[in-house]
């Protein structure tokens, strides 16, 4: 069993309401069970919504949106939920989107709004390593496949 960001399947949960789809994941449905997630979902926040960031102020993660309204605890729920759900089902694995302030691990946007990216980790993606599921994304997901 894999857990999946549900955008890369197609659904449309996307903050702009859209989706990431992957057509080439599709073809993990032969061979795996595949557990899709939108964290930020999980978190109660709804589609479309304002795009989030995350911003770092004295060394504590705050996830914001493009207006300013503070959705920290909404991504942390979504985190927690999105881990629970993984411990449910005995993750071991899971293929995040990239750059997210959820599912993004590795690099994610600087918090200003502006496509720029920094070393980091998205609230769900560092629930889930701090859990030892292995994580994968949209562009090396098939090291999985070997």
């Amino acid at each position: 069993m894999i857990l999946i960001s549900a955008c890369l399947l197609g659904i449309n949960c996307k903050y702009s309401g859209g989706n990431n789809k992957i057509k080439d994941i599709e073809n993990l449905l032969k061979k795996e069970v595949i557990i899709p997630v939108c964290p930020e979902q999980l978190g109660g926040l709804h589609t479309p919504r304002n795009p989030s960031e995350i911003i770092i102020k004295n060394s504590k993660k705050y996830v914001l949106d493009n207006k300013g309204n503070d959705l920290t605890m909404n991504f942390i729920k979504g985190a927690e939920e999105t881990l629970k759900i993984a411990k449910f089902f005995n993750i071991e694995e899971a293929i995040l989107k990239t750059n997210s302030p959820s599912c993004g691990f590795g690099m994610i946007y600087d918090g200003s709004f502006s496509s720029r990216l920094i070393k980091g980790d998205g609230i769900t993606a560092l629930y889930l390593k701090r859990n030892n599921i292995k994580l994968y994304n949209e562009f090396n997901y098939k090291e999985k496949l070997k």
